[in-house]
């Protein structure tokens, strides 16, 4: 049945279409946060929370984002749904916090890297004559992009290095390495990399795949376009990966499942799996460093790693380019290259990748037991020259659509970065163990 209420204020001003999936999606999302899996309870209460809007909305009002969500809150409460409820208003909190939060400080992507970590790299970018946009291109038209893969690449593997001797220094009470970190830090070539590292080391390593332990399809939250979200920790099934972990540490077989993404369907009971007195579990994965996925197996015998791209350097503005924009350039071209996946669906879909990160992946960084950079100076102008007319295109179209403000702001800002930075066409001379070729192509690594 069609409701009367046509539009809803957004927080920026702007009045928007209302669309009731929107309401249905935020209570089952905060539903899923808590182990729930009923759409159709979402849905009903939806109906509930449109009735109430109704009936106290005024006629020639327009209500504005807040008052719905406040009458969501009611209504679940109501109906005896205490922890949908207090989920759904933690997360309502958050995101009224990170909206403070970023008016009131200079933008940076994360204030959980040790700042010693960042100091080693703004240290290393200065002797490097690559700490701005503007010596990045002075180099480049000396004839220096060469070297300039040669000394980043270099300063990358010195770093997984120190990782792999701090996990042979754990010894023996070692059982599992997570290597962790948003999405297109270069997790899949750090792991290639470290594993080789450490099996030269004598070290013997399973690796294990949680991709295969994701929810079916249906049980994903989605948006109004669509669009499901595979970003939220939620979406895989976090209480069997840690009852397989702490079963295979004790020495027993699991039956790993096995998820097909063509068909969103999981099949449980699939591959039998056991790991020996000497060999080390190896886990690459979005969430490694959340708790509930790990939760039954003591530190002593977990190595954390993260990495993120912690490059330092500041464009033409002033300020350090943002390194959620790096991985959302590689993930434009890795899902282009390798998933058929059109790169404007990854510019729509970037605000679940970045709200899940936020939420759940930079708060656990201080759980980490070493940080490895993923950075490379030299992919700004190898991204100029593939994406630019893409970005574009799209400041124009998305400019005035009031549904997609974040799309747009996201859109303009690489824009203005990459016209700042002068283009590399020729990648010839990133060799294919380089981690960016992990994203554009011709990687000598399987993925």
């Amino acid at each position: 049945m069609a409701s009367r209420i046509k539009q809803v204020v957004k927080r920026t001003g702007a009045i928007v279409p209302f669309n009731r999936e929107r309401i249905t999606n935020a209570i089952y999302r905060a539903a899923v946060a808590v182990g729930g899996r009923d759409r159709s309870i979402a849905e009903g209460l939806t109906d509930q929370v449109i009735a109430v809007l109704e009936e106290n909305t005024p006629p020639g009002h327009i209500p504005t984002v807040e008052e719905i969500q406040d009458i969501v809150e009611k209504v679940l409460i109501e109906n005896g749904h205490a922890k949908v409820a207090k989920a759904y208003i933690l997360y309502r909190y958050e995101q009224s916090r990170r909206r403070r939060k970023k008016i009131a400080k200079s933008d940076r992507d994360s204030g959980n890297i040790p700042y010693r970590k960042i100091w080693e790299v703004l240290s290393w970018a200065v002797d490097h004559g690559v700490n701005t946009v503007e010596g990045l291109n002075a180099r480049i038209a000396l004839g220096e992009f060469p070297e300039i893969v040669r000394e980043s690449d270099s300063a990358y593997e010195e770093d997984l290095a120190t990782a792999a001797e701090m996990i042979k220094e754990r010894g023996n009470d070692l059982k599992m390495v997570i290597i962790a970190g948003p999405s297109c830090s270069g997790k899949t070539t750090t792991t290639a990399k470290l594993s080789d590292q450490l099996r030269k080391m004598g070290l013997s390593l399973i690796a294990l795949n949680v991709d295969n332990y994701f929810f079916d399809l249906e049980f994903h939250p989605k948006d109004e376009f669509g669009d499901y979200d595979f970003e939220t920790p939620q979406a895989l099934d976090l209480e069997l990966i840690n009852d397989h972990l702490v079963r295979l540490i004790a020495g027993e077989e699991v039956r790993v499942p096995r998820y097909d993404f063509k068909t969103g369907k999981r099949c449980d009971n699939a591959t039998p799996m056991r790991i020996g007195p000497k060999e080390i579990i190896l886990i690459d994965s979005l969430h490694g460093l959340f708790p509930d996925m790990t939760q039954g197996v003591a530190d002593e015998r977990r190595f954390k790693l993260y990495i993120e791209t912690l490059l330092q350097m500041k464009g033409p503005d002033g300020k350090f380019v943002r390194w959620t924009d790096l991985r959302l350039m590689r993930r434009m071209e890795r899902d282009a290259t390798y998933r058929a996946y059109d790169r404007r669906q990854t510019l729509e879909h970037w605000h679940y990748v970045r709200s899940s990160e936020l939420r759940h992946i930079i708060p656990q960084i201080n759980t980490a037991d070493y940080i490895v950079n993923g950075a490379l100076p030299y992919e700004l102008p190898i991204m100029r020259a593939r994406l630019i007319a893409y970005f574009e295109k799209w400041v124009e179209e998305y400019k005035d659509d009031p549904l997609r403000v974040d799309v747009f702001l996201r859109a303009e800002r690489v824009y203005n970065l990459l016209s700042s930075v002068a283009p590399v066409e020729d990648d010839s001379a990133i060799p294919p163990t380089s981690l960016l070729r992990e994203f554009i192509g011709g990687s000598c690594y399987e993925y």
